[in-house]
C-alpha cells in the first residue's frame, strides 16, 4: 500500500510589536511625510474619522508634505471630499469614490443600527420612511431638527429622534458645506449624497474583496477581526479566504493569524520614527482589534476619558502623551518622562505643526507628566 506524502506548510513568520508598529505607521504615511494630495491621501487612508471638524485637518499635517488646512477645506467646498456617516456608525471625511462605494458596503451594519431604536418606530414602514426622507432632503437640505420635525408630521406616535435616526441610516446622508470647511462655522445640514454630488450611488459590491486590499494597503498586516474592528462588520472571514491565494501570511506574538499584502513595505522594526501630533479619533488607533501596534499595554485606555477622545502624541512609533492647545500654549502631557533628547524632537514638530496649522498665532510649548 502506497502512503499518500502530505504536504507541510511552514509556521508563519512572528511579527513583533515593533515590526507591526512600523509596517502600520509606513502605510499611513507616519513615518515619512508624502507628497500625496490631500484627496489622494484621504482615499489611500479609506477616509478620515470626522466626528469634529478639525481632526482630519490635523491627520493630514501629520502626514503630508507642504499641507495646509485649505488643501482639504478646497477641495471639501468643490465637493471633491464629503463627510458621511460610514465605518463604525461614524462620520468620516471620504473622497467621492469612497462615499458612494464604502457606503454601500456598510449598509448591512446600518440596517442593523435601526434595531437599537426599533421601540420608537412602531408602526413606522422604513421604506415608507426612506422614501419620504429623501425626498425632504433633495427638495432641500435639511438639518436634523428640520427632519425630526417634518418625519413626525407623518408618524406622529412614533419618537422624532429615532425617525431622524432611521433616515441617517437608511440613506447616504451627506452634511454639506460650509460644515467641515476650515475656519468656517456651520450648523449640520443634511442631503443625500446622490444630490450634492450629482451622480447615482452604486449598488453594493457582490463581496467586500477590495476592500480587503484597500484595508491592508492602508492598516495591514491585520487579522479579519482587526478589518472587522475597522469598518464595524462581521462574517469577513469568507473574502479573507477567497483572497489566501493572493496573499501572505504571519502570526503576531499572541498567534492570531494576520494577512498582508505579498509586496507591502514591511520596514526593519528598528526604522527610525519622528515624533507625531495626531488629532483625537485618528484612525490609526481606532482600526485594529489589537491595538498594541501603536498602544503600549500599560498606556491602554490613556487617550480615551469616557466618550471622549485626547489628542494624542505617537514617540517612536508609540502612543506616549497627549497634547491640547491651552489659549497660546501647546501643552504636551508625557505619560512617562521623555528625556531630554526626545523632548526637543517633541519640541520639531511640535513647531512645524503650529506653523502648518496656525501660521498666525504665536503659541508657547509647556510640557507636563500625566499621571495615570
Amino acid at each position: 500500500m502506497t502512503k499518500t506524502k502530505r504536504s507541510v506548510t511552514p509556521s508563519a513568520a512572528v511579527l513583533g510589536a515593533r515590526a507591526l508598529n512600523r509596517a502600520t505607521l509606513e502605510r499611513q504615511l507616519l513615518l515619512r511625510r508624502s507628497p500625496m494630495s490631500p484627496v489622494d491621501a484621504v482615499g489611500h487612508l479609506l477616509g478620515l474619522q470626522a466626528q469634529n471638524v478639525k481632526p482630519p485637518y490635523y491627520a493630514l499635517a501629520a502626514r503630508l508634505d507642504g499641507f495646509t488646512p485649505e488643501a482639504l477645506s478646497r477641495p471639501m467646498a468643490d465637493r471633491e471630499v464629503v463627510r458621511i456617516v460610514t465605518l463604525r456608525s461614524t462620520i468620516h471625511t471620504h473622497t467621492v469614490r469612497d462615499c458612494l462605494t464604502l457606503r454601500p458596503l456598510v449598509q448591512p451594519a446600518r440596517d442593523r443600527e435601526i434595531n437599537q431604536f426599533r421601540a420608537g418606530l412602531t408602526g413606522v414602514d422604513l421604506d415608507r420612511l426612506a422614501a419620504l426622507a429623501r425626498e425632504l432632503v433633495e427638495t432641500e437640505p435639511r438639518t436634523m431638527g428640520q427632519l425630526r420635525e417634518a418625519l413626525s408630521a407623518e408618524w406622529p406616535d412614533a419618537d422624532p429622534q429615532a425617525l431622524a435616526l432611521a433616515a441617517r441610516c437608511k440613506l447616504p446622508l451627506v452634511q454639506i458645506t460650509p460644515r467641515g470647511l476650515w475656519g468656517r462655522g456651520g450648523q449640520v445640514v443634511l442631503t443625500t449624497a446622490e444630490h450634492w454630488l450629482g451622480r447615482p450611488a452604486e449598488p453594493a459590491p457582490a463581496t467586500p474583496d477590495a476592500t480587503v486590499l484597500r484595508y491592508l494597503a492602508a492598516f495591514g498586516p491585520a487579522s479579519v477581526k482587526d478589518m472587522q474592528t475597522w469598518a464595524g462588520l462581521t462574517r469577513l472571514r469568507d473574502a479573507f479566504e477567497r483572497l489566501r491565494p493572493r496573499l501572505v501570511t504571519f502570526r503576531d506574538e499572541g498567534g492570531t493569524e494576520l494577512f498582508d499584502l505579498p509586496d507591502a513595505p514591511r520596514p526593519d522594526p528598528d526604522t527610525p520614527a519622528p515624533p507625531r501630533f495626531l488629532p483625537e479619533f485618528d484612525n490609526l488607533l481606532l482600526s485594529h482589534a489589537d491595538r498594541t501596534r501603536v498602544v503600549p499595554p500599560e498606556y491602554r485606555g490613556r487617550s480615551w476619558n469616557g466618550n471622549v477622545a485626547h489628542r494624542t502624541l505617537l514617540v517612536d512609533g508609540f502612543l506616549a502623551g497627549l497634547w491640547r492647545l491651552d489659549g497660546q500654549a501647546l501643552v504636551i502631557e508625557e505619560f512617562a518622562p521623555l528625556g531630554r533628547a526626545r523632548r526637543e524632537k517633541v519640541t520639531a514638530e511640535g513647531e512645524r505643526m503650529l506653523r502648518v496649522m496656525h501660521p498666525d498665532t504665536a503659541y508657547d510649548i509647556r510640557f507636563g507628566t500625566v499621571r495615570g
